[in-house]
């Protein structure tokens, strides 16, 4: 099973190797999408979990216990089709290609299933058709 959190660690957690731990003692495969760490700063990591169930479940109970706040991401990617000129820019940010622009009619085709939610095509949009959806 597939599971998308956000981890944020508090000053004092940020230096805990999170993702060694879930793979080590849980037997979790934890493909980081994106984060945002320093020494001495609040913490944010966006992990895609992989593995069983139970073994994923056991692994947040464990995070929460290490004072880390976890947060299930059930957000999307949406365009607004309407507003969206198929300029292009997001296809140049998106990690994923889930964003490319067909190469006989340069229309910008969206592939949901390959989407991670970093959001690196929200500030890329020039015309703000591209939003997230809770």
């Amino acid at each position: 099973m597939k599971k998308r959190v956000t981890l944020t660690f508090p000053r004092r957690t940020v230096q805990m190797p999170v993702t060694y731990r879930l793979a080590k003692d849980f037997n979790i495969a934890a493909n980081i999408i994106r984060a945002q760490v320093a020494p001495n700063q609040v913490g944010k990591l966006v992990l895609e979990l992989l593995g069983d169930i139970d073994a994923i479940e056991a692994a947040l109970e464990w995070v929460r216990a290490q004072e880390i706040g976890v947060s299930l991401a059930s957000r999307e990617i949406v365009i607004d089709e309407d507003s969206c000129v198929d300029c292009g820019l997001c296809t140049g940010v998106c990690p994923t290609q889930a964003l490319t622009l067909e190469p006989h009619t340069f229309h910008l085709t969206f592939k949901r299933s390959r989407c991670v939610v970093c959001e690196q095509c929200l500030s890329a949009c020039p015309v703000q058709a591209i939003s997230i959806n809770f």
